[in-house]
């Protein structure tokens, strides 16, 4: 369905700020009788004749105690927004109170009094979308914003928040109306076999736009890692170091490190931003033959991790016998194909040159051409700021500029694959020559599906979905 602008009955409020105690919280108010509303329980200046996008000191006062007596609630300053100049395109008034819990329940309670309705998950941004100030990708990407852990996904969603990923969306879509509309004119003159544009032409413009969705699409696999974290997975066998190096990194004691072979059972994970990007470092079990159930569940699960890892830290203890890397070798190499592998010999404080250099030969005649070693002593923590270097290097984050779309949402990513695979058919149709109206038919789905991704087209059980992840008060 098209977006328009939609006019609410209801005012809701929320507070805004995250729970708990500070210096300020901030109740927000959204609706067309957000000023009259507040304003039966404000002390200030006067609400009706207040300016937009103007800041008032006042009072807020109980109307829910009991007495004559007007009992002064809390001091606040007061914001005003008028329509359609406001993040929901409504009315919206923003209280800034002290930040006592207490306060802020009771500030609900007074607005509810005077005639506000609690606002639902998401529902202010959802009215800033229902009413035309945003579309669904930018109020995803308002989302992504609040949840940002790095400066890499900060950046991606700032960009899309501004609009930059719609814009492009909107572009190849209306290059596909174009399109579809000439193949539809065609139809009308049937009968007169006139052609209204070039097949060739339209098959140029056809395989640009799906190059454009396709890169899209591919962009996920790098956006997705930046904005849930490079999943990186600590393997080797037991007592090599690995729950050392997975506390050196994070800068805490968060895996048990001991002598005792086995120690490390279930898979431990914790993330830690490396140079604006997160990284999610699991370290795992110990590889090695075992009669312990238990432990050979923590082994089983550590080849899952490994699996499912787009960087490998393989880390091996400097003080075996450079045979022991031979009979594990085969147990890890198979299962790094398509990854990024990082051979860590560790324990490098305590070996000599002839060991230091076994092990070396050894890793060079097993070691895939891209792989790459590092020595490090996880103890003395020497040698991690070359490790970090090549984890960095290995996750192959591309500096992109501030214009380049990157898509992080898998929702974003499922609509364009279909929209690409829609294209494939309008491609081949024109290749074969067939009529106009089978082209348009798949045209026409390939924007539907672009158009699911701003908004354009939705439904009720969609935007549901989405603002239901949201945070009250966003």
């Amino acid at each position: 369905m098209e977006q328009t602008a939609q006019h609410f009955d209801d005012t809701i409020c929320a507070i805004s700020t995250p729970p708990g105690r500070g210096g300020i919280a901030v109740a927000r108010v959204s609706g067309r009788n957000a000023a009259a509303i507040v304003a039966r329980c404000w002390e200030g200046a006067d609400l009706a004749s207040m300016a937009s996008h103007t800041a008032h000191w006042g009072r807020i006062i109980d109307t829910t105690a009991g007495g004559d007596a007007r009992q002064v609630l809390d001091e606040v300053v007061l914001t005003l927004f008028r329509a359609p100049r406001s993040f929901t395109g409504e009315d919206v008034v923003e209280i800034s109170c002290h930040g006592s819990p207490w306060i802020q329940q009771q500030l609900l309670q007074v607005l509810v009094s005077c005639g506000c309705r609690m606002a639902t998950a998401g529902e202010f941004t959802r009215r800033a979308f229902a009413n035309g100030r945003i579309d669904l990708s930018q109020a995803e990407a308002v989302a992504d914003v609040i949840a940002s852990s790095s400066r890499a996904a900060h950046r991606i969603a700032m960009s899309q928040m501004r609009g930059s990923f719609s814009k492009q969306i909107g572009k190849l879509r209306d290059s596909l109306l174009e399109f579809v509309s000439l193949m539809e004119l065609e139809l009308d003159f049937s009968e007169e076999e006139v052609e209204f544009a070039d097949r060739q032409h339209l098959l140029t413009l056809a395989t640009g736009i799906r190059d454009t969705i396709d890169h899209l699409a591919g962009s996920f696999a790098v956006g997705n890692a930046i904005k849930n974290g490079i999943p990186v997975a600590i393997v080797g066998e037991t007592n090599a170091g690995k729950s050392t190096l997975l506390n050196l990194l994070l800068g805490d004691d968060r895996a048990i490190v001991s002598d005792i072979h086995g120690t490390t059972r279930d898979v431990i994970e914790d993330t830690i931003t490396i140079g604006g990007v997160l990284y999610r470092f699991i370290d795992t079990a110990g590889i090695r033959d075992t009669t312990d159930s238990i432990e050979s569940m923590g082994i089983e699960r550590t080849f899952r991790k490994l699996d499912d890892a787009s960087i490998v830290l393989w880390v091996i203890d400097g003080t075996a016998p450079a045979a022991d890397i031979d009979a594990i070798a085969p147990k890890i190499l198979p299962r790094c194909a398509g990854k990024s592998l990082i051979a860590v010999v560790n324990k490098d404080d305590v070996i000599g040159n002839d060991q230091r250099a076994a092990i070396a030969t050894t890793l060079d005649g097993i070691l895939p051409g891209e792989a790459c070693s590092v020595n490090i002593s996880a103890r003395l923590h020497s040698g991690t700021d070359t490790l970090l270097q090549l984890i960095a290097r290995a996750a192959s984050i591309p500096e992109n500029d501030p214009g380049e779309v990157i898509v992080t949402n898998a929702r974003h990513y499922e609509s364009l694959t279909r929209a690409s695979q829609a294209l494939a058919r309008a491609i081949d149709g024109l290749r074969q020559g067939l009529s106009g109206d089978f082209v348009s038919q798949d045209i026409r789905e390939c924007t539907h599906h672009l158009g699911e991704i701003t908004g354009t087209i939705t439904t009720t059980d969609i935007l549901t979905q989405i603002f239901s992840h949201f945070c009250i008060g966003k």
